[in-house]
């Protein structure tokens, strides 16, 4: 699959977006950035959010590298000129009733290089896996995002995501 999204840049040196089907050679450094999102969720909530170690990266990239041939998934990185700077990882689901929904589109993580955020590569990203997602027959797209990620949530509010279910932790 080859996916192409051309985004106009929300600041001023980031004049292109590539986003395109993730490949064997990237999973070293998505296993990296997988890592730090960890942290960076952990850094929000270190009592909700399970923290990274030094397995971390190549924990995360042993399980991408083995999501990438399912035909039910997407690993799709972002590119501007020529270098990834962030990912994303969805896939299809199918009916979930601890959820209580439908078949469904899920997005489960969406990330992009700190020097590149708000520069279009993560909504070229959202944009890419929405439409391969219902290419692929998805009717709807669920996500879940940590409540401190106000940045994510106006990416995902202005590409039409609207919140449905809020998570309630209680610490024992």
């Amino acid at each position: 699959m080859e996916l192409e999204s051309k985004m106009e840049p929300e600041t001023s040196d980031e004049s292109e977006t590539t986003v395109r089907s993730a490949t064997k050679a990237d999973i070293d450094l998505l296993g990296m950035y997988g890592a730090e999102l960890v942290s960076i969720h952990h850094g929000w909530d270190a009592r909700r959010f399970i923290a990274g170690g030094p397995r971390t990266p190549t924990a995360y990239s042993s399980h991408l590298r083995g999501q990438l041939d399912k035909p039910d998934v997407l690993v799709l990185v972002a590119e501007i000129h020529g270098k990834v700077v962030g990912y994303a990882y969805a896939g299809l689901e199918g009916s979930d009733y601890m959820a209580l929904r439908g078949p469904a589109g899920a997005i489960y993580d969406i990330f992009v290089e700190e020097s590149h955020r708000r520069r279009g590569a993560g909504r070229a990203l959202l944009a890419a896996v929405v439409g391969e997602l219902r290419e692929r027959g998805a009717t709807q797209i669920v996500l879940s995002t940590a409540h401190r990620n106000d940045d994510g949530q106006r990416l995902f509010a202005s590409m039409g995501f609207e919140p449905t279910m809020v998570e309630m932790t209680l610490q024992l």
